[in-house]
């Protein structure tokens, strides 16, 4: 079997790439995702630790494909806005890649077709 362990690097990503997965998933059709139904994402502990360190209130999570045709998973930092009474992700505004360092992470290895935990309960 061929190792399945979580590469102990952060997968930080960059805007312009998280915008173009999550305009994938949008423009997804249904037979589309029931041909590559995910039942669960493994999240790497390292990309936990690296949205924490940004000083957040909370966390929001997108949806996207990635250039695999895969679902992904891509969480963002986020810190409540008194003024505006919603949590605002802590990316940049500006929509310009800089080579990355844009806070967003691809979060996940999604299973299928990463092998899931079958006797969780979960699963049942």
């Amino acid at each position: 079997m061929a190792d399945s362990r979580l590469p102990e690097k952060d997968t930080e990503i960059t805007l312009k790439t998280a915008q173009g997965w999550v305009a994938s998933w949008k423009k997804a059709t249904d037979d589309d995702l029931r041909k590559k139904k995910v039942d669960s994402y493994l999240i790497p502990k390292i990309n936990l630790e690296k949205v924490l360190e940004q000083g957040i209130d909370a966390a929001r999570a997108y949806i996207g494909i990635n250039e695999d045709g895969l679902q992904t998973l891509m969480i963002v930092g986020t810190r409540y806005d008194e003024k505006t009474g919603i949590y605002v992700d802590m990316v940049p505004r500006n929509g310009v890649e800089e080579g990355g360092g844009d806070g967003i992470y691809d979060f996940a290895q999604p299973s299928p077709p990463a092998t899931g935990d079958d006797s969780s309960p979960m699963n049942q």
